[in-house]
Formats: structure tokens, sequence, C-alpha cells
């Protein structure tokens, strides 16, 4: 690889090529045209840019060829093109006189074929202009996307900010999984990707800004593919009987679209989120960890998505899932307790064995009465269902290595959730200055019933010897119904750049929790005798309403707002079993809001806000009420509590270069908390706790994230991606151990570098290392300091050659000096992939080696104030696997389209 790009940088030559672009009608300077750079010979993107505010532009790169072909876009004026001849290394075009398009303004249609395009806060790019292999899905041409990062779970950034929804022409395309449509839709029949701030529905039909924290990615089809089918279906079979499937189709119609996906396996793919669809959807392999994680999981997936139009401004759409799965795990946990005189260590070791059923359905209907008008009704119903078998064996050690309590339980547990919940937003706008009222309704309505037997002995040992035996059957049944609305009206103060919003809040939730609890009758044989003390007959409700005003001022370049609410909170409690319990409190409190956001440029943006927020005890935790289902550790709530206040500061800066693609992403957040509810226990000698709740004051967090990365280009063909970033942080937290109060303190720091070469049609190479440091000390003598530290590597490479071919690999490393005897300190995990293209690229066929080094583990330490853990279970063994994948595509016709509507989200 070092000889390639030595060699690469040898016989590419640098350039550097400048002009300013100004408007030949009125001669003013032309601000975000954009300016790019093809290769004659294929039209493969070299460079671009975007001009500044005075139209001047600079391209900077390296190439091989002699002549490169220059183009300038800009909306409503003719696009320029000129043959630049690359005889020197500084070209000057001097002054560039933009002609206007009469016939360019107003139309629907963009026939631009510049790599990107600024339009406000949209960013816009050309899938043409990108390059990637000829079986590539959206996930592997948005990798080649400017500030896009994409990590192994198919989770998005765009400028270190996540993207949380993606739609296919301006709609969801098959419910909220953004990965379904990544790696499902092909390349070749997208035209456009925009990129723009997330939005609500309501809040895209008002024109409201937002603080831009999380981004949505929307693809433009090709119009001529908006009719047809398309899809994939794939099988594979391996050793110790592997196995996995999947299969969609797609048919699209215009505006209707009809999909279905079907899919199952046994190595630890819960769904369509993961590795199943990334390997067979994908059109590349990819080999990293598919199994991992806690126990062995065999899964089966099915769903189907409908969307259509019903008239002008009446859009549909529905879904439904149902996912299956049964899983089995063993697992291992030590854990060495800390007490402020003294120590005490605890063993578990557990069995389990779970089946899982899930039925999930989501309608939408959005209806436009009129422009100013829209009705947006969302209702959802999901039924799950799961029975779980689990066993479990536990000790207690003193400092002296004698037990002094142990317990061994069996349980059998069948659970059935249901619920239905129904969203429904009216919008209206006023005028042209921004004024509009919104109401929202949502209700809903979730019941669960629990079916428990329970064999369980548990032995205190000590001075006071007890045994507690337990063969019991639980029946609970808890309802939860929930109804919230929102209404806000709009006043626009000056013009449409200051405004006041006038809100409310109501918001009632009320829960019916019933646990009857019946011993077994010895002479019987059955369970009939009620025990009072592990039943619980509770009626919950939880009442606030929020009255509110926040004013808001906007322009290009600066958005701010403050907020104001006053919080009414009634809490109530009733327990039938035990009236004595019964608890109404109320708790009142002032919560704000404040934020600004100013764009430097559409490169550059800065950001800072801090939000006052205040939390009520939860219920449990005030109730007086004794809770003994663990025998050794009883936990009683406390009526006496006061709400928590939460004061948030945080500040963001984002940076990206287009042009030479390098970027710089930066944020602080602030924590400080005022009486943080925490749990107090007392252990006895026997180490069996009594539990309460109480505050404490003197909380605070402070975490962050630095990140830099540059591209540099070799040339046209070969690339080098370089990305460093920190993640420090500092923790104060107010605990409890044994009656005694103490503060500790965590420092961490987590350092990260990764690179990525990139030779297009060859190969790529791309490794990455993150180390992780904490350090935790105590205001108490009896505590000792404790420090961490792990490291963790990762490297993927890919080779496309010869033509049709594919070879991945994935190989980890991970070390934790620090971990307990008995669990593995260090493993390697390499899993590899080759695959070969047949039936002229339509078919794939691949052989998959999971675990290659057979080192897999999980093994995991975790530290609190209060302990530090070690832990380790089942995880998947190495395999091997043989796949076909095969897809099929009637969309559109051959040939290029000359250009796709835009859509306004």
């Amino acid at each position: 690889m070092l000889f390639f790009i030595t060699w690469g940088y040898g016989q590419s030559k640098a350039f550097e090529i400048s002009g300013t672009l100004i408007s030949e009608e009125d001669s003013i300077p032309l601000e975000a045209a954009t300016v790019y750079l093809e290769r004659i010979k294929d039209s493969t993107l070299v460079t671009y840019t975007i001009a500044d505010k005075n139209g001047f532009f600079l391209l900077e790169n390296k190439s091989h060829d002699k002549q490169l072909k220059l183009s300038i876009s800009y909306v409503g004026y003719q696009t320029y093109s000129k043959i630049i001849a690359l005889d020197k290394s500084k070209i000057n075009l001097n002054t560039i006189n933009m002609q206007v398009d009469g016939h360019a303004l107003n139309e629907v249609v963009i026939r631009s074929t510049a790599p990107i395009t600024i339009k406000k806060d949209t960013l816009e790019f050309n899938v043409s202009s990108f390059k990637t292999k000829k079986d590539a899905n959206v996930e592997d041409l948005l990798k080649e996307l400017p500030g896009v990062e994409i990590d192994e779970e198919g989770n998005i950034k765009v400028n270190g900010k996540d993207v949380d929804k993606i739609f296919v022409n301006g709609k969801p395309f098959f419910g909220d999984d953004p990965t379904i449509t990544t790696r499902n839709l092909t390349k070749d029949i997208i035209q456009k990707i925009q990129i723009l701030d997330t939005k609500s529905k309501d809040q895209a039909f008002t024109g409201e800004t937002v603080d831009g924290e999380s981004k949505t990615v929307n693809l433009v089809i090709k119009e001529e593919h908006n009719k047809g089918v398309f899809g994939r279906v794939a099988a594979g079979a391996g050793t110790d009987n592997r196995y996995e499937f999947a299969g969609m189709f797609n048919k699209f119609n215009n505006n209707q679209r009809i999909s279905v996906l079907a899919g199952g396996n046994n190595v630890n793919s819960p769904g369509f989120s993961f590795g199943e669809i990334r390997k067979m959807f994908g059109g590349s392999i990819d080999s990293r960890s598919f199994g991992g994680g806690q126990g062995i999981t065999e899964s089966k997936n099915i769903g189907a998505n409908y969307a259509d139009e019903f008239g002008k401004g009446k859009e549909f759409s529905a879904n439904y899932f149902y996912s299956g799965s049964n899983s089995e795990n063993q697992s291992t946990r030590k854990r060495e307790n800390i007490l402020p005189d003294s120590r005490y260590f605890t063993d578990l070791k557990s069995n389990s064995y779970s089946d899982n059923e899930n039925h999930s359905m989501n309608l939408e209907y959005d209806i436009k009465v009129d422009p100013t008008l829209l009705i947006h009704i969302k209702p959802s119903a999901k039924y799950s269902k799961n029975q779980t078998v689990f066993s479990q064996h536990e000790n207690s050690k003193n400092e002296m290595d004698v037990v002094t309590n142990e317990s061994t339980s069996n349980s059998n547990v069948e659970t059935i959730a249901k619920s239905i919940d129904n969203d429904i937003n009216v919008t209206k706008r006023f005028g042209s200055r921004g004024a509009f009222l919104k109401f929202r309704i949502r209700n809903s309505f979730n019941t669960r019933e629990r079916h428990d037997f329970l064999n369980s002995e548990t032995h205190v040992y000590g001075d006071n010897p007890e045994t507690i035996s337990r063969n019991q059957q639980t029946e609970e049944q808890k309802e939860v119904s929930n109804f919230n609305s929102n209404l806000v009206y709009r006043l626009p103060l000056v013009g449409n750049v200051f405004f006041v919003d006038l809100k409310y809040d109501y918001n009632r939730n009320k829960q019916e929790d019933i646990k009857s609890t019946f011993d077994k009758d010895s002479i019987a044989h059955s369970y009939t005798l009620f025990n009072t003390d592990l039943s619980t007959a509770f009626e919950y409700v939880n009442e606030t309403s929020k009255p509110s005003v926040k004013l808001e001022f906007r322009n290009e370049k600066l958005s701010t707002s403050v907020e104001a609410k006053y919080v009414s909170r009634t809490l109530e409690s009733k327990d039938n079993l035990r009236p004595m319990f019964n608890l109404s409190r109320d708790f009142n409190a002032m919560e704000l809001r404040y934020r600004l956001r100013y764009k430097f440029s559409s490169k550059e943006s800065f950001g800072l806000g801090y939000s006052l927020n205040s939390d009520a005890p939860g219920l449990t935790q005030l109730q007086a009420f004794k809770n003994v289902s663990n025998p050794l550790n009883t936990v009683v709530g406390n009526p006496n509590l006061n709400p928590e206040k939460n004061h948030r500061v945080y500040m963001r800066y984002n940076a990206y270069d287009f042009q030479k693609g390098s970027g710089f992403y930066g944020y602080l957040n602030a924590y400080f908390e005022e009486d943080k509810v925490v749990s107090k226990s007392t252990i006895n000698k026997a180490l069996v706790k009594q539990t309460t709740y109480t505050n404490v004051n003197g909380s605070y967090r402070y975490n962050g994230y630095i990140a830099y990365s540059k591209k540099v280009a070799v040339d046209s063909l070969r690339t080098i991606q370089f990305n460093i970033g920190m993640g420090p942080g500092l923790n104060r937290t107010v605990n409890f151990s044994n009656t005694i109060q103490y503060a500790s303190k965590n420092v961490s720091i987590t350092p990260s570098a990764s690179m990525r070469f990139i030779w297009k049609d060859v190969m790529e190479f791309n490794p990455r290392y993150r180390l992780a440091f904490n350090k935790t000390s105590y205001d108490i003598e009896r505590f000792e300091n404790k420090k961490f530290i792990n490291h963790s590597l990762n490297l993927n490479t890919a080779t496309f050659l010869p033509k049709g071919f594919e070879w991945r690999n994935n190989i980890q490393f991970n070390h934790n000096p620090n971990i307990a005897p008995g669990f593995q300190k260090s493993a390697w995990f390499w899993n590899a992939t080759l695959a070969y293209a047949v039936l002229k690229e339509q078919g794939m066929v691949s052989l998959k080696a999971y675990d290659l080094l057979n080192q897999s583990t999980n093994a995991i330490r975790v530290a609190t104030d209060n302990y530090i853990q070690d832990s380790q279970s089942t995880v998947l063994q190495q395999y091997f696997m043989l796949s076909f994948s095969w897809k099929f595509n009637s969309l559109g016709k051959a040939g290029e389209t000359r250009g796709g509507r835009s859509y306004a989200l």
C-alpha cells in the first residue's frame, strides 16, 4: 500500500485553478456557485468547490491528465464549460461573466449536473458525480459524499450530526428504520441526495426553524424509475447448522409503493437493521462481526409497506412487521462490592432460554385541506409475547472469603403486552408572515399480563441464620393509559423574523398495577395460599400542565429563542391492599430553555444553549410500601423526597470545507443537578440490604468530543481520509455506602484515530484505534482510587480485483488488562468474506468465515462508585457459510434521465 501511495504522488501533478464569478447582467458576485472539474475521458469528478461571497473560487488537486473539463453551475444561470490545459501549476481565469438563463427560472425540472448545490438550508448532491462500484447501494453511495460517516451498524452522521430520517421522494420508504432504505435501494435509481435539518411534518408545513442537531436524507429517484419492480433474494448455509435467508420485493407505480420483505437466521442478526440485509442486499459483503453480544439467537422476520396518494393533498401509508426469536445464554458474573469499612464479593451464574414474538402495525394519513391547513393522523398497534425459563445461583462472601448468604432460583415467566396509540395533529397557517395555530392530541393504552412460576431458596448465615423458601405463582395485570394535548399559537412581532409562541401542554398518565402472589399448598398441591406481603394493588396518577411562552428570532445567519414554562404536577398513589400508604403530592416548578445557532457560512456554524428542567420523583420512590420480593434487598420508598432540578449548558461548533474534504467538529455538555434522588442502603453482617431513597446535592457532569478529518487526494482515483478524535469527561457523583455519604470523581479520556485509503475499483484499507482511560477518586480514605484502561483496534480491508471479485476482511483486537482472573483479557476477532459476481452481475456467490481465529469473547468490566464487576456470557462460535444472492430490476429504461424533481420537506 505504501508503495502504491508513493508511486501515485510521484506520477500526479499538483495544480491550482482560480477565478471570480460575476453576473453579466448586473455585475454582482455569485456567491455559492458550484465550480467543478471532470476528467474528459469518463466524466469522473476530480474536485469541486463553492464560490465565496465575493464570487472567488479556488480549485486545488493532483491529476495524471493533461486536460480537464471545468464547469460552473448556478441556479438561474447558464452552465459555463471550458477545457483547461494543465500546462502549469497555477492557472488564473480572472473574471468569468455568467449569463442569465431565461428559460431556467420557475421550472420544476433541474438540469444542472453540478456535484453539489446549496439551496438555503439544503445540501444537494448529484449522484452521477460520485463514482462507486457498479452494484453499489445507497449506503455505499453515502460513504462517498463529503462530511458523511457511516459506522458498522449503518448509523449515519453528516458533519458530526446524526441522521434520524431517510425519505424517498420526500416520503418514508419503509417504516422508521433508515438501514432498510440505505441497504436495499441501489444507486442506479437515485438521481439526487438532499441533506437538510430534521423537522416534523407540522414544522415543515409551517416553515419553523429547528436546532439542526439532527439531519434528514432525502433520496430523489429518477423520474423514469418511479414505475416498475425491483428486489433481491438470498440464502446461505454453513457449518454447525448455521443459516440465513432474506428476500425483498418492491413495486413502484409513481406515487404508489408496495414493499414486502422476509428473512431469518441463527447467527445473532435480530432483523433487517443489521448484517443480514447488509450482506444480502447491499451489493457488497460485510465481514464484520455478525454475532457477538450475549447468547445465541435464532430469529425470523416478515414485513410489508404500502404508500399511495388518494386525490390531491391526501397521502396514506401503512406498514406491518412481525419478528420472532428464541435465545439461549449462560453467563458468569463476579462483583467486588465496596463499603466504607469493608468489602464483600458476589458470584453469580445463570442460564436462560426465551421465546419472543412481536407484531407491529403503523398507519399514517396526511390531508392537506388547502394550502394553509394540514391534518396528520398516525395510529399504531403492537402485540408481543415472551416466555423465559431462567435459573441462577448467587453467593456473597466477606473479606475472609466466608460465605455469608447464597440463593438459588428457578422461574418460568410468560408476558403478553398490547398497546394502541393514536396521534392527531392539526396545523393552520395564517397570512404570509409565519403565523400559525397547531393543535395535537395523543392518546395511548397499554396492557401487560405476566404469569410467573418461581421456586427459590435463600440461606442467610451468621449470628441469626435464616432460610427463606418460596414456591409461588404470581399473576400480574398492568394497565397504562396516557392522554396528551398540546396547543401552540405563533404571533409574528416583526416581519417574518421575530415571533412569540404561546403554548399549553396537558398530560395525564394513569397506571393500574395488580400483582397477586399465591404460595403452594403442600397438602392440596396447588397455588391457593394468598401472600399479602408479595402482592400489590396500586393505582397511580401523574397529571401535568405546562403553560409557556417562547420568543424566537431568525434570519439567514442567526436563529435564537428563549422559552419559559411553569410546570404544575400532581402525583397520586392508591394502595388497595394497604390504604395507610396512600399518597398525594403536588410539585410546581419553572423550566427554562435558551438556544442560539449562528451560521458563519454554508461551511461553518456555532451553537449554544441552556436548559433548566424539573423532574418529580417516581411513584415507587415516593411510596412507603415495603417491597420484599428480593429476600436479600428490601426496598422502602421515601414520601418526603423533593423534585430534582437539572441544569444543562451545551456548545457546538462545526466546520467542513467541501473542496478540501477537511472538517472539524466539537461539542461540550455540562450538567448540574440539585436534589438528585439516589438510593441509600444499609447492609448488615450477613450482607443483606435495606434500601430507601434520599436527595443529595453536588453532582455534576462534563463531557465533550472533538474530531478532525482530512482528505488527501493522491489523484482522481486514490484518496486517503484521516480522522482523529477525543472524548474527555469529568463526573462527580454523590452517593451512600452503608449509610455513609461520599463523593466520587471520574475522569475519562477516549482518544481515537483512523485512516481510510481508497483506490477506486481496486482496494480499500481502513484501520481504527481507540483507547479508553478511566480514573476514579473518592473523598473517603477507605475507598481506593481506581484506574482502568482498554485498547481496541479494528482493521477493515477490501479488494475488488479481478473484475467481479470481492474479498473483505474485518479484524478486531481488544485488550483489557484490568479484567479479573478467570476472564479473557485479550482477543483477536477475524471475519473474512470472498464474493464473486455472476449472471451478468445480477447474482453473487459468497463464502464467509466467521471468527477465523476462534477467539470470540464478550468479557466486560464495569466500574461504578459502589462496585467493580466482570462478566462474560455465551457467544457465537466459529462457522463458515456459503451464500447466493440474486437481484431483479425492471425500473425505468436504459440511459440517464435529464433531470428530477426537488422536494421541499
